[in-house]
């Protein structure tokens, strides 16, 4: 049996592979009847892993072993092995009343330019717009606050259920970011008050409620929540955002870097004093720029302004009236609080 196989293994690979010379394909021509051929047989096999030999010759033939006059007379192949997953193969009559092996020839298609969508890390995008944010004055005390738990702890993480106090009406299900309010976000361009920095704990669902009192469960916590923790309504985050150019002009500054760093780089978040009111979306490309510095004209000795220098481009992920929070995606030098946000419609 062992031998058999082996005779048709070197069927097979004739049937598989053509002379070095051969440039499209390459017929054989045997007597045996085509009756030997199974009818029907969709047309073309593809080799799959796994597949062997055998497995090949009985998809095609009635009685495999018939073929072994194909192997008696052409004794020059030497390796019946070399087929592999993907091969593609046929079997036709031909004007010889014989069966011939068609191996193809490679193939040019030609399909429109296809432009590659840029592939945003979701964990970075996530991670960002979870963890911080910042907002209006006014809405510096939220929407409610954390009164207790049913345990009387002070402390609460995943899965621990708590009472809230609310001053608006919240239906069963309802999310809400549980927060902590930290700096203010400072314009360095007017020197005003834009907003709130605050640091987002964690989030709570709604269960059920008595009056104003509501039960809730705590679902994520990035930091211990305690009694007095603020609530708001929870930011619904797209993590899929499609970067695009700003639809019009648009300039601002860096306000702050998270965390209070004085410099930041790639996949860090940065807030930038532009908002809504300027017309900025969510998901826009916008460059930061660097101002040149002030050099010497060596012959005139006058003071000249160097041009400005693009550093880095940032991803704009949130949106508020006049600021945004946005994620730095690349950039050459460290970015410093001041330096110069552009966007524009081309580039």
């Amino acid at each position: 049996m062992k031998f058999n196989h082996i005779l048709l293994s070197a069927v097979i690979a004739l049937l598989l592979l053509a002379p070095a010379h051969t440039v499209r394909a390459a017929t054989i021509t045997t007597q045996v009847d085509i009756a030997s051929l199974k009818p029907n047989l969709p047309q073309p096999y593809i080799v799959k892993k796994g597949d062997t030999l055998w497995d090949i010759a009985n998809y095609f033939f009635k009685e495999p072993m018939r073929w072994l006059n194909i192997w008696e007379k052409n004794l020059y192949i030497t390796n019946p092995d070399l087929i592999y997953p993907g091969n593609q193969l046929w079997f036709s009559p031909d004007r010889l009343s014989g069966l011939s092996t068609v191996r193809p020839t490679p193939q040019v298609i030609i399909k429109p330019v296809q432009r590659m969508h840029e592939n945003n890390n979701s964990a970075l995008l996530l991670t960002a717009l979870e963890r911080q944010d910042f907002i209006n004055p006014a809405q510096e005390n939220g929407i409610g606050y954390i009164l207790a738990s049913q345990d009387e702890r002070l402390n609460f993480a995943v899965h621990d259920r708590i009472y809230m106090k609310l001053n608006k009406p919240a239906a069963i299900g309802t999310l809400f970011d549980v927060f902590r309010t930290a700096d203010p976000v400072i314009s360095p361009k007017t020197g005003k008050k834009l907003g709130l920095l605050v640091e987002h704990l964690g989030q709570i669902s709604v269960t059920s409620h008595d009056g104003n009192i509501y039960r809730g469960v705590i679902i994520k916590a990035f930091a211990e929540i305690a009694r007095g923790d603020r609530l708001k309504p929870a930011h619904i985050i797209d993590p899929h955002l499609q970067p695009m150019q700003a639809e019009h002009p648009l300039s601002g500054t860096v306000m702050y870097i998270r965390n209070g760093a004085f410099e930041a780089g790639q996949n860090q978040v940065i807030g930038i004093d532009i908002g809504q009111q300027q017309g900025l979306k969510a998901g826009t490309k916008l460059s930061i720029m660097r101002a040149g510095r002030i050099t010497t004209d060596p012959l005139s000795a006058e003071k000249i302004q160097l041009p400005q220098e693009k550093v880095g481009e940032v991803l704009v992920l949130a949106i508020q009236e006049k600021a945004s929070v946005a994620l730095i995606t690349s950039s050459t030098h460290p970015v410093n609080i001041g330096d110069i946000i552009i966007g524009k419609p081309t580039e």
